[in-house]
């Protein structure tokens, strides 16, 4: 047998391939190779489950830390922390009442690490809350919900009401006083509209209040049934719906052509800086003619890729970047502050004050007046508000760019003094002279839901805004005026209800001033 027809060693071939298995794993999983250039940057993103929502090529105005100050991908970010260290606890937790306190004190005294693990649960879920908040408020305050991005809008609210509903029914799972008690605040107000259906009469027959409290805790009170609800909601189906909404959310912006960012915004950013990626840095090798002609428009049409940069390495070190320094914020707080854990759940030992977590302390203010109003029926007024604005605000002046519109920057600073004014001025009657019911002990219940520090305050921050619109001639104007009051009356109460409410939520000024036992 001459030597070219001697089979080769399979030994040798499989070593040869063995040692060759992790470049070609690298190869197989970035098909493109190293993304250096404009073509292989591209297929970076394109070739990539997770990165595929972005854009190939992103606007430097986008890249700029004053358009988002990286609001958004800092709540993604506490998202992910918040998912992980969540999966971290659930190895340790026990989802029934006899069981869940002695696992929570498992947790924070014998597992290892299992104190630290659950304060950045917590902090990154307090971050998260934070983040979309304000993430929701620069969308507003740079006009960024008008066409072509009315339904992300509509997203977004939606991703606000969901990161609201997993922090509350996270609270619930240590069976401690302090959750026992908020949650019982929680379902209380899901059953303030028998305020009104008592008020009239009509609660036997039809009692929308007690239908949402049971669909709330599965029972009348506080129990194994409720905590086994809000850890399923906890763990399983609330997260679902929020990385699903999550990803709807970042296609769209894809979709609808990016970050909004004002029509000038190429003259404001200039000529790009040195050493910046040039918009194309290879030749074409082929060349295409016009296939089709279709009717209608994208956002792309009219822009060329003038003033962007490949999103792989620009957006995606910006937002590495700004999820490194959410995971130091979340790890620098869990070393300063542990998450609370007080004794176990005693439905014959109520909390006083027993407060709702530090998100719905404004509306536990307004609830101490009325349930219904306060819980339920203001919220509502504000949310239908929110979801309204696009449809209502079809201008375009301003778009983009930070407090834009008529009447700009001067508008929101005068709606700032009108929103903290009024809402420390009605804050100031009820706190020193009481309300309705402690000036006219017999007054009908319906009178007090109808007139009251929630609706009062509404119907203020309404007038304001109507008043705005006819002066400026613009719903923009109004909506920013609207906005701004109620962001200011969201804070007020809350910082009123965190730290001056006390025992049986009357007003001190310090702690220290609780009468003592």
């Amino acid at each position: 047998m001459t030597p070219a027809e001697k089979p080769p060693d399979g030994l040798r071939e499989f070593a040869e391939n063995l040692k060759a298995a992790p470049r070609h794993i690298y190869e197989t999983a970035f098909r493109g190779g190293t993304p250096a250039t404009d073509r292989t940057r591209s297929t970076f993103i394109f070739g990539n489950v997770f990165l595929h929502l972005h854009s190939v090529r992103v606007h430097r105005w986008t890249l700029r830390w004053s358009t988002t100050m990286g609001l958004g991908i800092m709540t993604t970010s506490a998202f992910l922390i918040t998912l992980i260290t969540g999966v971290m606890l659930m190895f340790y937790y026990k989802p029934f009442p006899e069981a869940a306190y002695d696992s929570m004190k498992d947790i924070h005294f014998v597992v290892p690490t299992g104190r630290f693990i659950r304060n950045i649960h917590r902090w990154a879920a307090n971050v998260m809350v934070v983040a979309v908040i304000l993430h929701m408020t620069r969308a507003f305050y740079t006009a960024s919900y008008r066409k072509p991005r009315e339904y992300n809008w509509l997203i977004g609210l939606g991703l606000l009401v969901v990161t609201l509903g997993l922090s509350f029914t996270g609270y619930l799972l240590p069976w401690d006083q302090l959750a026992y008690w908020a949650i019982t605040i929680g379902s209380n107000i899901a059953q303030s509209p028998r305020e009104v259906t008592d008020a009239i009469g009509i609660t036997q027959w039809f009692d929308p209040g007690g239908i949402q409290k049971l669909l709330l805790l599965g029972s009348d009170v506080v129990g194994p049934e409720a905590l086994i609800r809000f850890y399923l909601l906890h763990v399983m189906l609330l997260p679902l719906a929020l990385a699903a909404l999550m990803g709807v959310h970042f296609w769209r912006i894809r979709k609808d052509g990016g970050l909004a960012r004002p029509a000038d915004a190429d003259a404001r950013l200039g000529p790009p800086p040195a050493g910046t990626y040039p918009i194309f840095t290879e030749a074409p090798q082929r060349t295409y003619q016009l296939a089709a002609i279709v009717k209608g428009r994208t956002p792309a049409v009219n822009n060329g890729p003038e003033n962007t940069v490949p999103s792989m390495p620009h957006l995606f070190y910006a937002e590495l970047g700004v999820f490194m320094l959410t995971v130091l914020i979340c790890l620098a707080l869990a070393l300063v502050s542990d998450a609370p854990l007080k004794e176990l759940a005693n439905p014959n030992v109520p909390e006083n004050p027993a407060k709702a977590p530090w998100y719905f302390l404004g509306l536990q203010e307004l609830v101490s007046f009325s349930a219904f109003m306060g819980g339920i029926g203001v919220p509502a007024i504000v949310l239908l508000g929110l979801g309204l604005i696009p449809y209502l605000d079809r201008e375009k002046e301003g778009t983009g760019q930070w407090f834009g519109g008529p009447g700009g920057w001067p508008l929101v600073r005068r709606s700032i003094f009108v929103g903290l004014g009024s809402t420390l001025l009605v804050e100031t009657l009820v706190i020193r002279f009481g309300w309705l019911r402690e000036w006219f002990p017999h007054i009908p219940q319906l009178i007090i839901t109808a007139i009251n520090p929630a609706t009062i305050l509404t119907t203020v921050y309404a007038l304001y805004s109507l008043w705005l619109i006819r002066r400026h001639h613009s719903t923009r104007a109004g909506a920013m005026g609207l906005f701004t009051c109620f962001l200011c009356g969201f804070l007020v109460l809350t910082i009123i209800g965190t730290y001056f409410r006390g025992p049986n939520w009357v007003f001190y000024w310090s702690p220290g001033d609780w009468p003592k036992h």
